[in-house]
């Protein structure tokens, strides 16, 4: 299949966001932003659940309950990842690296499976990685699904309302074109949370 012209930015720019990341977190170089190669070691299992601040959202085992102001840990498996349903707490839980990568994985997950999956997966079907390399691996899983979804779409499918049927989202009162811009908001804006705090980790006074 053509890759319908006007799509072509976007998927060249989630691309690029996701290889961005995903080499910050692992290394060992990453995109300095001006064509220069920086070394970055792979993210630890530490660095990956640290809590800068008290009561932050993360991932935790499930035998030990969710975290302040969480009432559920959504996921599958021993471990969740803090949450609540909606209105969620106000002012927002600073959420860990963990939190952040499990909710973009679950996110790029879910939503190739209502594009072009069987449209049945929720999140409490998906695995909450306990440390840093199965997080990984699950993003990286993640990624490649939803460019999947992105290579089968055609023209009619960018403008149809309801073409994803992602649960959590907007995604079925809107066309695929504005679902696949802010799939690209989401990554680009937690990858630079999450390269912040491995900046502010780095850092820190020990």
């Amino acid at each position: 299949m053509t890759t319908p012209p006007r799509l072509i930015p976007l998927l060249e720019q989630f691309d690029f966001a996701y290889a961005r990341l995903a080499d910050r977190m692992a290394g060992p170089v990453m995109d300095s932003g001006n064509g220069t190669d920086v070394a970055v070691g792979p993210m630890t299992d530490d660095e990956y659940l640290w809590e800068p601040v008290p009561d932050c959202w993360s991932v935790r085992r499930r035998s030990d309950g969710p975290g302040a102001r969480a009432t559920e840990l959504a996921g599958a498996g021993d471990w969740g990842r803090d949450a609540t349903p909606p209105p969620h707490p106000e002012p927002p839980p600073f959420t860990t690296i963990a939190w952040r990568l499990s909710h973009l994985s679950e996110m790029l997950t879910l939503r190739a499976d209502h594009t072009i999956g069987d449209r049945t997966l929720t999140r409490d079907d998906l695995h909450v990685s306990k440390d840093a390399a199965g997080a990984l691996a699950a993003f990286a899983s993640g990624a490649t699904a939803w460019r999947k979804a992105l290579l089968g779409t055609d023209e009619t499918a960018l403008d149809t309302i309801g073409h994803s049927t992602y649960p959590y989202g907007s995604d079925p009162d809107e066309p695929f074109m504005d679902i696949v811009w802010w799939v690209n908001q989401e990554l680009l804006h937690h990858g630079a949370e999450i390269a912040l705090l491995r900046d502010l980790y780095r850092a820190r006074q020990l």
